[in-house]
């Protein structure tokens, strides 16, 4: 009894561990999701506010507005690029690593522009503005290329995958065809053996001489086989025989 006791206990505990593991692991779940709705929120909060800075607020103030909206679109579409292509081509890990080192100055030029966006001073940023909108450039290229670089190889190695399936695809259709060639050939077989077998057929009966003896002329012989007992292919209908009443 104790024995059954201790196997009870252990199965009891093993459940429960296994039950709070699998809440546990829900609630990071759900956190993660929650995280990521936030942020995707905050994203779609802040971008609606730099279209409308950018078309309220002409001048210096407007042109900060539109290179941070630029630099952070970018930046948002490569890094979407390389992940989803990462998962197919192990390849472009270098790519993100690069990406990644990319990422830090693009978060450190968003904070120097997001900076100037807030300055009362109308001078400063004039002055500023030239040096931040080279580096924008500079990061926003870079991003650029690095993501028009995986959308290319991407696109490459598609067209080469379908140029090898069709060319299977074809080499399958002609093999499956092979029959519009050797049927013509099984079709006239039985037509040529039977023409070739009446003319001798009908020269034995014409020649033979017994008949005038009073003897019974010999029947001619059947024309090859009949037709509806010859092979055909699994698709053909059998002919039926015609009525001898």
């Amino acid at each position: 009894m104790e024995a059954v006791a201790v196997i009870v206990a252990l199965i009891f505990a093993v459940l429960v561990t296994l039950g709070v593991i699998a809440t546990v692991k829900t609630v990071r779940a759900v956190k993660r999701g929650v995280d990521r709705t936030v942020t995707q929120a905050r994203r779609t909060v802040e971008d609606t506010r730099l279209k409308a800075r950018q078309y309220a607020q002409p001048g210096a103030p407007g042109e900060v507005a539109q290179l941070r909206l630029s630099l952070r679109t970018s930046m948002r579409a490569t890094q979407e690029a390389l992940r989803l292509a990462a998962t197919e081509d192990a390849s472009l890990s270098e790519a993100l690593a690069l990406f990644e080192r990319l990422s830090a100055h693009g978060h450190e030029l968003d904070d120097d522009l997001k900076r100037l966006e807030n300055e009362p001073d109308k001078a400063r940023i004039a002055a500023c503005l030239p040096e931040l909108r080279e580096r924008t450039e500079r990061v926003k290229g870079s991003a650029d290329s690095l993501r028009w670089a995986a959308q290319d190889r991407a696109r490459r190695f598609a067209e080469d995958d379908l140029e090898t399936l069709s060319g299977q695809i074809q080499m399958e259709a002609g093999a499956l065809r092979h029959w519009t060639m050797d049927e013509p050939e099984e079709s006239r077989a039985p037509g040529s053996a039977s023409s070739g077998s009446t003319a001798p057929a009908e020269e034995t009966s014409g020649a033979d001489g017994r008949a005038a003896d009073g003897q019974t002329p010999e029947r001619p012989a059947i024309n090859g086989r009949r037709t509806w007992q010859q092979p055909g292919y699994s698709w053909q209908k059998s002919r039926r025989p015609e009525s001898t009443t």
